[in-house]
């Protein structure tokens, strides 16, 4: 397959920001004699995706694999005079091949991870870690890294915390300086060194506490880049490039914020970006109207960022115009784009712009055969099909079964303890709702046989198992937490949008073991990362255990899991201080032990939760176009197609 054409670009300066200065796509016209070109491309949040395959559902795609984003890689290389090629991290876990490799195969001295042999396959320059990377714990992250034909640079996790971040003792080098030589626009060539630092999420801390704590600290990503990035500058960086395993957010800065790539932008001496961990593209509509951030030609601050979306989807490229005067480098301009793998048409197909490289795909095919045979394995059977298409707006079954799961496992640890008496309920949220995944991102796993893939399909993460004591008052809060994902509806109005789009489906617990509605006519509670926003309001209606309200005073244990019960989504009860039991085994291992022991499994769910009726009003609500086969199977709401929605995704109508 040709690869797509390299459209023009135009120049940008970084100091006035819209203000054109070249009309010429940077590659095509010579670069003055005292002036270079250099290609800076960015994968991010890869999660083992090599290969163009779906392991959850066991057919190749066209939409994931850096196998295919090697292409882009590839052409520009050759029309390149100077390229950098760097990883932005989140790339050791996140799909049954790194689950395979992390419970299955194991990691032996020696042994080469093969998202690492991909990652050397592909030519990584650099890399800098992602929150992921702590998911299987140090042990495995340091003999995966062994592999790396690249330096991996972490500036603000630490295994002893100094003074200031130049005195910590670092896990990682906080970052590197490469040498490397520049071709001019005469082709004289000319020394220059670039400077690499890396980000992570502070929040590890508490996402993998069980795996760091006691081990390692964190420090706030832009009081370590205050810190280190003059100490580059010192040591000889003539440009400096940061590697922001964060997200774009807020432009005011507070410490330990998880999504600083906005502030971190504001620190002198960083000359561009590269961020992450959110899963979506910069530059974009998405973040039109953030502070100081230009969604259109991709500058935070008036410096050139790019986020490449993740599993391998784009290539985030940042142009730079570089002047050598009196034998230093200064940027004089820039662009952004990102490249896609693929296009989505309007009859909701798929396709391909590249072809994958074979080197790459070469580098992991053994391991991708045995991870096939690892997720095809059966180890029980459903009787019923297991689905999450309408996960957020009733109960479900792919919710309900991994909440059998978790009371299964729970109720045993807690035999003869102290806690054994108390009422025993279990929160699961769905994983695979669509969203940001687009419109096949749901679980569907046919009645009948079950396997590791379907399971993996089920609890997408490595969590492990923990268990919370709350009171009733804690645990209504929880639930307003959740309630979150819904948009206020007035009484009576016809097709209000129900869902709120800033609002992830993995924080919206169901809680089972009590029965409760929710008011859509009464404002969240909670915004969407769990901060007060209307503290008196009550969206939770007759909240209630065994047919009896709940009361404030109450006493329950909430089977969970470690993200939850250490804080993640920042739910009221599940903030660290409330955890009873820490379990070694994942929830997803959990899974299959009881769908062995139990051998053939029901998951209906059973309407524990429902919508209070607001008569004469309905809703809309987006989900995979697959949904309607599953329509007269949904419990206790009046639900009925309503035509197509946007990006591919179908639309359907509830009459509450």
């Amino acid at each position: 397959m040709a690869q797509p054409e390299i459209s023009r670009r135009t120049f940008l300066t970084t100091t006035g920001v819209g203000a054109t200065v070249i009309a010429l796509h940077p590659f095509s016209a010579r670069a003055a004699a005292n002036q270079a070109h250099l290609r800076i491309m960015e994968t991010t949040d890869i999660h083992v995706h090599v290969f163009p395959y779906d392991y959850y559902s066991d057919k190749p795609v066209d939409t994931v694999g850096l196998a295919r984003t090697a292409a882009h890689v590839k052409a520009i290389r050759a029309e390149a005079a100077n390229s950098l090629l760097l990883d932005n991290g989140d790339f050791l876990q996140g799909n049954p091949m790194g689950d395979y490799i992390a419970y299955e195969r194991g990691m032996k001295e020696g042994d080469m991870h093969p998202v690492i042999a991909a990652l050397n396959a592909v030519g990584i320059e650099a890399s800098t870690l992602g929150n992921h990377e702590f998911n299987y714990g140090l042990d495995f992250l340091m003999k995966s890294l062994a592999g790396a034909a690249f330096p991996v640079v972490s500036a603000n996790v630490v295994t002893e915390l100094g003074g200031d971040p130049t005195k910590d003792t670092g896990l990682f080098k906080p970052y590197v300086i490469l040498d490397r030589m520049l071709k001019d626009g005469d082709g004289a060539e000319h020394a220059i060194r670039i400077g690499l630092i890396g980000f992570v999420p502070p929040q590890i801390l508490q996402w993998d506490r069980g795996h760091l704590e006691g081990k390692v600290q964190t420090r706030d990503i832009v009081q370590a880049a205050r810190a280190w990035v003059p100490v580059m500058r010192e040591e000889g960086a003539d440009i400096i490039i940061a590697l922001s395993h964060s997200g774009i957010g807020s432009a005011r800065h507070t410490e330990g914020m998880e999504n600083a790539s906005v502030p971190l932008a504001e620190v002198d001496g960083i000359d561009a970006l590269l961020t992450g961990h959110s899963h979506l593209v910069y530059p974009s509509p998405t973040f039109e109207g953030f502070d100081m951030v230009d969604a259109k030609t991709g500058l935070i601050h008036g410096k050139p960022a790019v986020m490449a979306g993740f599993w391998g989807d784009n290539l985030g490229v940042i142009d730079l115009l570089l002047e050598r005067d009196g034998g230093e480098w200064r940027v004089l301009s820039s662009a952004v784009e990102t490249r896609p793998i693929y296009k989505r048409n309007e009859d909701r197909s798929v396709t391909a712009l590249v072809e994958s490289v074979a080197e790459v795909e070469a580098a992991v095919a053994p391991e991708h055969q045995e991870t096939l045979a690892y997720v095809r394995r059966a180890v029980g059977k459903t009787s019923a099909p297991l689905y999450s298409y309408f996960a957020l707006v009733a109960d479900d079954p792919s919710v309900q079964i991994v909440s059998q799961a978790q009371v299964w496992y729970i109720a045993q640890m807690l035999k003869g303890t102290e806690y054994e008496a108390l009422p025993l309920l279990s929160a699961a949220a769905p994983f695979k709702a669509g969203g940001r995944g687009g419109p096949e991102y749901y679980t569907d796993v046919p009645a009948g046989d079950v396997a590791i893939k379907n399971v993996a399909d089920l609890y997408l993460y490595p969590n492990t198992i923990r268990a919370v004591k709350v009171t009733g008052a804690q645990l209504k809060d929880w639930l307003e937490r959740s309630a979150g994902m819904f948009n206020q509806v007035t009484p009576g109005g016809q097709d209000q949008l129900l869902l709120n789009p800033d609002f992830p489906s993995y924080n919206f617990d169901v809680i089972d073991g009590v029965t409760y509605g929710i008011d859509l006519s009464q404002p969240s509670k909670y915004d969407a990362k769990g901060g007060d926003l209307n503290p008196d309001a009550s969206r939770i209606v007759d909240l209630a255990h065994n047919g009896r309200p709940v009361d404030p005073a109450d006493e329950f244990v909430i089977a969970t899991n470690n993200y939850r019960a250490s804080g993640g989504g920042d739910f009221p009860g599940a903030k660290g201080d409330t955890i009873i039991f820490e379990g070694p085994d994942t929830n997803r291992d959990i899974i299959v032990r009881f769908i062995v022991e139990q051998g053939t499994i029901n998951p209906t769910a059973d309407a524990n939760w429902h919508f209070r009726a607001l008569p004469g009003t309905s809703v809309l609500f987006d989900t995979g176009p697959k949904a309607v086969a599953y329509l007269d199977a949904v419990k206790g709401l009046a639900i009925e197609a309503a035509g197509d929605g946007p990006d591919g995704f179908a639309r359907f109508r509830i009459r509450l």
